[in-house]
């Protein structure tokens, strides 16, 4: 199995960067295009992207602005990340600059579904720093999250990543 680590420097408080983690109006304004946020330990996690997959899991740990935990993976059908087969862990810790995020994704099948949730992590946190800081990242859209394709989604995989299908 494969982590996944992501880190980002975001001009805004822990409480503001939390925030776009446990609301699901908050949340689709930097990912997705809807979905259902229970943010508490046994509540749902639910995303729908743009191209119409569904992400998915159960919230594990919530820690008000400093840490959350969730189980990741894609409803459907034999998608190469089941719903609840990986973890996503949130640390948030206070900066002089704002807020130092460090997204660890792990337990993810070698590339290129590692690869995969790289891209796409990397990306959507780019948004969030855009939207937490004030900015509006614009639409999501699927031609915008790198590599779905087939199980996730309809939009061609940028070149160099393989179709896993």
């Amino acid at each position: 199995m494969t982590d996944v680590v992501v880190t980002r420097l975001i001009e805004a408080s822990p409480a503001t960067v939390f925030s776009f983690f446990t609301d699901a109006e908050r949340w689709t304004a930097w990912q997705g295009v809807g979905g259902e946020i229970d943010a508490r330990p046994g509540g749902v996690f639910q995303i729908r992207m743009p191209g119409g997959q569904i992400a998915s899991g159960r919230f594990v740990e919530v820690v008000p602005e400093r840490r959350l935990v969730f189980t990741w993976g894609w409803e459907g059908e034999a998608p190469p990340v089941p719903p609840g087969s990986t973890t996503v862990v949130i640390e948030l810790e206070p900066d002089p600059n704002g807020t130092r995020l460090r997204l660890t994704h792990t337990g993810l099948e070698p590339p290129p579904v590692a690869e995969h949730h790289r891209d796409g992590w990397n990306r959507y946190l780019d948004r969030l720093r855009s939207r937490a800081e004030g900015g509006d990242p614009g639409p999501d859209s699927p031609e915008m999250v790198p590599g779905t394709q087939g199980r996730h989604g309809d939009a061609a995989p940028p070149p160099g990543v393989l179709n896993p299908d």
